[in-house]
């Protein structure tokens, strides 16, 4: 089948469809081609709030084909760190775009007023959207779908009032639980007047020869669902992290002055699934089941009226809302994660600014005055869910610096030595080790998924690993996981596709490669990244290390300054950088 782009013009309103064969020959799909469109797309040092600055979203030559390849990956140019930015999601987004014909679209411009883009098969629209600029997230979705066809094969995804508002670590919400969450995506679609998208299809997929599709199908499907390699993504998910890494002294608490919680089990996946799991949801062509979502159980009235909230959660939003900023139930932080969705916030990013405001009102750094008279302070769910509020309305120069990001505020607020970025993005729920902050700083979007730094530590707690063999493993992960997502396939199911299955799939689709190919496209993947990011201004040798995480010890124990600045060493030289 012909490899199609779809090409949206905001500014103009016009639509076209550019066949680009080459391209997915060469680059294979997903973030492949993200990154080769960015880098087409992009001018260089564009601001990337501007009507110059591209959207873009890709799938790769598997999904809606195999079991657990279900994501689809955004490419743009980041507000919160002003270079790479990519996100991932699941939900129906990717078998939506597949039927519908598009292997990747590009967005351009910006529309005078709020637009929202209706794309089903052929059909391309871009319709007003005045009457939902500045509802909710969760909202807007419930009006789009009574408005737009498509029901099975239908993907909504839309931004909220933090979208709107520029925040630099807006998201962009997917078919109500899953989220474009990180880098500030959901400021990239505001500053387009672009509210959402809705896309569906009814096309056909072929494949070049069914029998060996279904050989391969079934045995990659037994995989997933007859062995242990993703049971824990269905049970208790990924919670299941909380109380193991508080016992490993790996869970961040409290802006990372401790590595253990003494009320982790409160917060604990196990409590979440025994007392609040409400039911469990897949993505749109996976077995597993991995989405919990909670029964949140709110008071309307005094007179035991109550609302009922579903909410989906996971390790890093129960890590950021919870551990991290001293809270002691799973409703509290459950009412926080509900707050992040509705505004259209990335949870990481948020717990983790709102984690540094707290000490920095503990040190007098930030007054009452600043804060408006919100008390930040541990555990404080009301306050914190007001802060997240004025985050997005901006009332004054202290809130709008919040909205910024935890290396904009800390920069004018000081308290840097405890803000907890590495390369301009807050960090994610670990504090495992030397790998896991090396693994965040050579990631090309500075992500915890980037090469699993923390998992290399882990193992390091288990076998020794000196640095140099932390920096191999850091590097083979970066590599294939710049392979696995041009396939786009969740993380969870890496150990599904091996490299034998990932070969098999490839060609029971009519796609050869070798095992060569494969590893030349993932180096050339991770290379063309970093051209990107250096043209944007990225430099390794600049990045901050925040002084905390050599003031708490880790899994592995204290970390010293020199381990990480050798291990970064070795990586400059290990890549040729040297």
């Amino acid at each position: 089948m012909p490899k199609k782009v779809l090409y949206i013009d905001l500014s103009s309103g016009e639509s076209w469809v550019e066949e680009k064969q080459e391209l997915f020959e060469e680059w294979l799909g997903g973030t492949g081609v993200g990154i080769k469109l960015l880098m087409e797309e992009c001018p260089a040092g564009v601001d990337p709030l501007s009507a110059q600055a591209p959207l873009i979203l890709a799938i790769g030559p598997l999904n809606a084909l195999f079991p657990a390849i279900t994501k689809t990956v955004a490419t743009f140019k980041s507000p919160l760190t002003g270079e790479l930015g990519e996100s991932y999601a699941g939900g129906r987004l990717a078998l939506a775009m597949r039927f519908a014909g598009h292997e990747a679209i590009v967005i351009r411009g910006r529309a005078e007023r709020p637009c929202y883009i209706s794309i089903n098969d052929a059909d391309v629209k871009i319709k007003d959207a005045t009457s939902i600029w500045g509802i909710d997230a969760q909202t807007t979705g419930m009006i789009l779908r009574e408005r737009e066809p498509g029901v099975g094969r239908r993907s909504i995804i839309r931004i909220g009032p933090a979208g709107e508002s520029l925040v630099r670590y807006a998201s962009v919400v997917v078919d109500t639980y899953r989220h474009l969450g990180r880098l500030g995506i959901g400021a990239v679609f505001g500053s387009k007047n672009l509210k959402a998208m809705v896309i569906s299809g009814t096309e056909r997929v072929d494949v070049p020869d069914p029998r060996k599709y279904r050989e391969v199908y079934n045995k990659l499907f037994r995989t997933a669902v007859q062995t242990d390699v993703m049971e824990k993504y269905h049970d208790i998910g990924t919670t299941i992290n909380i109380n193991v890494l508080s016992y490993l002294k790996g869970l961040p608490t409290r802006n990372f002055q401790s590595s253990s919680y003494p009320e982790a089990e409160k917060i604990s996946g196990e409590v979440l699934a025994d007392e609040y799991l409400f039911r469990r949801l897949s993505c749109a062509g996976c077995p597993i089941g991995c989405i919990h979502v909670a029964a949140l159980k709110t008071a309307f009235s005094p007179h035991h009226e109550f609302e009922v909230r579903k909410v989906s959660y996971d390790h890093e939003p129960i890590y950021s809302l919870g551990s991290n900023l001293g809270v002691t139930s799973a409703k509290g932080a459950l009412e926080l994660i509900d707050a992040c969705e509705r505004l259209g916030l990335d949870a990481i990013s948020s717990g983790v600014i709102l984690s540094w405001a707290t000490e920095a009102y503990e040190h007098d750094l930030i007054t009452p005055q600043e804060t408006l008279g919100v008390p930040l302070q541990w555990n404080n769910i009301r306050s914190y869910v007001k802060a997240l509020e004025n985050i997005v309305k901006a009332p004054n120069e202290f809130y709008a610096a919040l909205a910024r990001g935890v290396e904009h505020a800390s920069a004018r607020y000081k308290g840097r030595e405890f803000a907890m970025a590495l390369a301009g993005n807050e960090v994610a729920g670990y504090h495992t080790g030397p790998a896991s902050i090396v693994g965040q700083i050579v990631g090309v979007r500075h992500s915890h998924l980037d090469n699993a730094g923390y998992a290399i530590d882990q193992k390091a707690a288990k076998k020794q690993l000196d640095p140099e063999q932390m920096v191999e493993e850091i590097i083979k992960e970066d590599d294939f996981r710049g392979l696995f997502n041009c396939l786009v396939g969740c993380l969870f199911a890496r150990g599904v596709y091996t490299e034998e299955n990932i070969l098999d799939a490839l060609g029971a689709v009519g796609i050869a490669k070798t095992k060569e190919d494969l590893a030349d496209l993932g180096r050339r993947i991770f290379e063309e990244k970093y051209r990107f990011k250096a043209r944007e201004g990225f430099d390794l040798a600049r990045v901050r290390v925040p002084r905390r995480f050599f003031e708490t010890v880790s899994t592995l124990g204290m970390i010293e300054p020199q381990t990480v600045e050798d291990m970064l060493r070795m990586y400059r030289e290990k890549r040729g950088w040297a």
